[in-house]
């Protein structure tokens, strides 16, 4: 399909100027009819602006195809943002906010960080569906990266110095299907049943390592494999796998990682495990997703990102 270009030349071809990539937009938008987001009527004009705009027949409303995206009211053209997508989406382990400002010849570090973390916004699927059937569920642990204080005394000696976070993986068959990581407070069966409720769906079956915490657990089958003697990674062995593969992607690109909006590269590590074997699809996914999440302006993201 041509959405998903193989290479960068290939890219460049598919998306050579700012009028390719607005087409796109529009048909990813509005392919089966537009309708005006003041009134509805489906009749427009195409005006002559910096941004392809529409302006509606009835209430002479205009809308560019960027408003109200996660593309929102930018000052970078639209091939940096398609350019960006491009290559966040496929590079094997990602990059950071300074490797991606040079790729992209931009003037300063805060345009690369907000582009990608507007980024890492659209690599969450508002409509996903919880993981369903064979759901493997632990929780693990990361140390603060050098230099990043904890924010505040924890409950608990394991829990000083450490970022904790939840995950869970679906199994198809002899392999991992889609998987979820989240950030938590502690261990309790409060944080670890919330987590299950709200990635794991009605009727599904929970395997976890037989914790007090997955004991009270609802509306879910629960089979604890109590580990006694045997190994931690061995029971359940999938969860454990991506949980080592998340800490050594955290080292390798990000050199550790710090409290301060830690949801938003866990969420970037699932986007790329739950589409390792098709990053070019992952491409025009994302794409996609960040015309359907709405504006993510740069104080809202900074406030969040200190409630993280």
């Amino acid at each position: 399909m041509t959405d998903f270009p193989r290479s960068l030349p290939a890219f460049e071809r598919r998306f050579p100027d700012e009028a390719t990539c607005a087409e796109w937009l529009l048909e990813r938008r509005w392919g089966s009819g537009f309708a005006c987001p003041g009134c509805g009527h489906d009749g427009y004009w195409r005006l002559g602006r910096k941004v392809l705009t529409l302006q509606c027949k009835a209430c002479r409303r205009e809308t560019s195809v960027t408003a109200g995206t996660v593309m929102h009211r930018s000052h970078l053209p639209l091939k940096v943002w398609f350019t960006a997508a491009w290559l966040v989406a496929t590079h094997k382990n990602g990059m950071s906010a300074r490797q991606l400002g040079l790729q992209l010849g931009l003037g300063s570090y805060k345009s690369a960080w907000l582009l990608l973390r507007k980024l890492r916004a659209a690599m969450v699927d508002p409509d996903r569906s919880p993981l369903g059937g064979l759901v493997e569920v632990d929780e693990t642990s990361l140390p603060f990266r050098a230099g990043d204080a904890p924010s505040g005394p924890r409950p608990g000696r394991s829990h000083e110095g450490k970022l904790l976070l939840a995950g869970a993986v679906e199994i198809r068959g002899k392999g991992p299907g889609r998987a979820r990581l989240a950030v938590i407070k502690d261990y309790s069966a409060a944080a670890l049943g919330a987590f299950v409720a709200g990635n794991v769906a009605d009727g599904g079956t929970v395997v976890s390592d037989g914790w007090s915490g997955y004991r009270n657990l609802k509306e879910v089958k629960h089979d604890p494999k109590v580990i006694g003697e045997t190994p931690a990674h061995l029971v359940p062995p999938w969860i454990h796998r991506i949980f080592a593969n998340a800490k050594r992607w955290a080292l390798g690109v990000y050199h550790g990682l710090r409290a301060e909006h830690l949801q938003a590269y866990l969420d970037e590590f699932v986007f790329r495990f739950n589409r390792r074997r098709s990053p070019q699809a992952a491409f025009a996914r994302l794409l996609g997703l960040a015309t359907a999440i709405g504006p993510h302006p740069y104080a809202a993201i900074v406030a969040a990102g200190l409630k993280g």
